[in-house]
């Protein structure tokens, strides 16, 4: 892959011209690799596994954002960085969906790696592979495990507000629509339950489960009451609460644990397990509570292939000299 180093004198609408005439000609089926960069950018995963620990470091709620970014990213148009536009006079992306406003954190840790990145290797590495990379050292850093990620994806030039609204699945679905939504994107029941266990990190906003702690029956009493003191009736609906009520800060399987207890914080989580046997994911909860090595396992597997959602991949570097949060159409 050659540099876009030389590029870098040009005018920005003829470099967007080289990027789109590269769309056009079908330029789409590069394969990933996880040595994309070895001989361009041999330091990229060692810059950015220090910059996610630093950033996880001041405060450890950046690492299920920064999981969560990759998440969203993936589930719209692919794992493409199309998550990371900026809207414009002319162009709406992502940032403003239901499921991303107010909720997706991470995006200035995502332009200060790529900085960092820039400086050791300029115009090759693509904000589509540092959002990856990110997510799988968020994970290292509170504790879980670790995989390979496949590199090579290219940086979109457009984005989808409606696709990021459709696709991303709402914390209100049932596990019908649950399954379904996953299904649409190539995954198994059991891959879905173990992507689901990365809310064993992380905060969700109070309003987002008002109806799960206030009218819902298949829910430990206790427990809801706990979370109503925080999330009132009225009022406090941008107040957070832990997803895992045990270990919020550490990425290990209590996550499973609690919804066998009927303490999964929102609808969505509780709907992995129904408690009476007869669940569709019943099953995989219940393995995954009591094996913190299967649920790893599966879910370094889960996020492997939720990586290779396709998205935009070109043979050739596309305005991967910009910063992430930009406009690219």
């Amino acid at each position: 892959m050659s540099s876009l180093s030389s590029f870098a004198s040009k005018p920005f609408n003829s470099i967007l011209q080289c990027c789109l005439f590269l769309v056009l000609i079908g330029a789409v089926s590069a394969q990933l690799s996880s040595t994309f960069y070895s001989g361009t950018c041999p330091n990229v995963l060692s810059t950015i596994q220090s910059a996610v620990q630093s950033a996880v470091g001041s405060g450890s709620r950046m690492g299920a954002s920064l999981l969560r970014l990759h998440f969203h990213d993936c589930f719209a148009t692919g794992c493409d960085g199309s998550i990371l536009l900026n809207d414009t006079a002319n162009f709406t992306g992502e940032k403003t969906a239901i499921p991303n406003v107010n909720s997706v954190r991470g995006y200035d840790v995502i332009d200060t790696i790529k900085s960092q990145v820039e400086n050791i290797c300029p115009g090759i590495v693509s904000c589509a592979d540092i959002v990856a990379v990110a997510a799988r050292d968020s994970v290292v850093a509170l504790g879980g495990p670790s995989w390979t990620v496949p590199l090579g994806r290219r940086d979109s030039t457009t984005a989808s507000l409606t696709l990021a609204n459709s696709d991303i699945p709402a914390p209100f679905l049932n596990i019908t629509e649950l399954l379904r939504s996953f299904s649409n994107k190539g995954f198994s029941p059991q891959e879905m339950v173990a992507l689901s266990g990365a809310h064993t990190i992380g905060q969700a906003r109070c309003t987002t489960f008002p109806t799960r702690i206030y009218n819902e029956t298949n829910i430990n009493s206790t427990f809801a009451t706990s979370l109503q003191a925080n999330c009132p009736r009225n009022g406090g609906d941008d107040n957070l609460s832990p997803l895992d009520r045990t270990s919020s800060t550490t990425f290990d399987n209590a996550y499973f644990t609690n919804l066998l207890s009927l303490e999964g914080v929102l609808h969505t989580d509780q709907e992995l397990f129904n408690g009476n046997g007869t669940g569709t994911t019943d099953s995989f909860v219940s393995s995954y509570s009591s094996s913190s090595s299967t649920f790893f396992t599966d879910f370094s597997d889960a996020m492997v292939k939720m990586g290779n959602v396709p998205g935009v991949e070109l043979e050739e570097p596309c305005l991967v000299m910009l910063p992430c949060q930009t406009e690219r159409t």
